[in-house]
C-alpha cells in the first residue's frame, strides 16, 4: 500500500506519493473511504481512460478520484456526463473568464477551444444488489501540464488550464470539484439526466456535427442530435434513421459531412 501523506484541515483528502491509478487504489481501499472522500496523487504511473485506453498524466495533470455513495442504478448510464458538467462548473467558478467556454464531448471529455482539458472515468466500486451503489469518479484535469514530452498528435489535442486562465491552488480546486460533483449527483438522483438536459445540450461539443463512432469493431457515421435522458448519443444516419448509442468511441467529428478532420 502506498503511504498516505498528511492533508491538514481537509480530512476527506487522501494524498498518495504515487500510485498506478487513483481509481484502482480507491476501489481496492473502499472499506477505508467514505462518501465524499478524495484520493489524489501527483505521480500516477498507469492511468486509465475509457475503453481501456491509457490516460497520459505528465507533471501538472491533476489526477484524483472522488468517492460517491448511494448512486442509484438509474444514474449510472449518464454519470460521466453529469460529472463532466460538475467539472465545468468547478472550473468556471474559479476562472470566471471561461464562463460558457467549456464544452462536453460525449461521453467523458471536457474541452476548451476543441482541445481536451479533462477526462472522466466512472467506475462502480461495489457489487451490491440493492438499488444504489458506490461509484468512484476519476478526474484527470490538465491544471498546469507540460505536453512537450508527449507524442505531437496527442499534445496538440490537449490544453492546460494555465494556458487560458489563472491557475487555482490545488486544494481549492479539489474543494470546488468535490462540491460540484456531490451537488450534481444529488440533483440527478431524482430525475437522472432529465433536469440536466438543457445544459447538456447547450454544452454539447458534438451537437449538429458529423460524427463517426467506433463500435464493436465497426464504424457508424451520422449527424449528432445530442444526448437523451439516459445519456445515449443520438445520431441521424445517412438514410434518415435516428439511432441512440449507449457506448462507443468518437473517432471523428466535423462541422461538415465531407471532411471529418477533428479526432478525439
Amino acid at each position: 500500500m502506498n503511504k498516505q501523506l498528511e492533508t491538514p484541515n481537509l480530512p476527506w483528502l487522501h494524498e498518495l506519493a504515487s500510485c498506478s491509478s487513483t481509481n484502482t487504489w480507491a476501489i481496492a481501499h473502499a472499506a477505508e473511504l467514505g462518501h465524499g472522500d478524495v484520493v489524489f496523487t501527483r505521480h500516477q504511473t498507469a492511468g486509465r481512460g475509457q475503453h481501456g485506453r491509457v490516460w497520459y498524466a505528465p507533471a501538472g495533470v491533476l489526477t484524483a478520484s472522488f468517492v460517491l455513495d448511494r448512486v442509484s442504478v438509474a444514474q449510472l448510464p449518464g454519470l460521466s456526463l453529469a460529472a463532466g458538467l460538475a467539472v465545468i462548473h468547478a472550473v468556471e467558478a474559479l476562472a470566471p473568464d471561461l464562463q460558457a467556454a467549456l464544452r462536453l464531448k460525449w461521453t467523458n471529455d471536457v474541452l476548451i477551444e476543441e482541445r481536451k482539458l479533462a477526462g472522466i472515468l466512472c467506475e462502480a466500486a461495489s457489487s451490491s444488489r440493492s438499488s444504489h451503489t458506490r461509484v468512484v469518479v476519476g478526474v484527470g484535469l490538465n491544471r498546469c501540464a507540460d505536453f512537450s514530452e508527449l507524442d505531437a498528435t496527442i499534445a496538440r489535442r490537449a490544453i492546460s488550464l494555465h494556458q487560458v486562465a489563472p491557475v487555482p491552488e490545488e486544494r481549492v480546486l479539489f474543494q470546488h470539484l468535490r462540491h460540484h460533483l456531490m451537488q450534481t449527483i444529488e440533483v440527478s438522483a431524482h430525475s437522472g439526466l432529465a433536469d440536466l438536459l438543457p445544459e447538456l445540450h447547450e454544452r454539447d461539443a458534438l451537437r449538429d456535427r458529423w460524427v463517426t463512432l467506433e463500435l464493436a469493431g465497426t464504424h457508424v457515421s451520422g449527424q449528432a442530435l445530442g444526448v437523451d435522458a439516459i445519456g445515449r448519443l443520438r445520431l441521424r444516419l445517412s438514410d434518415g434513421q435516428v439511432r441512440a448509442f449507449s457506448s462507443g468511441r468518437v473517432v471523428n467529428w466535423s462541422r461538415q459531412q465531407e471532411s471529418p478532420t477533428a479526432n478525439c
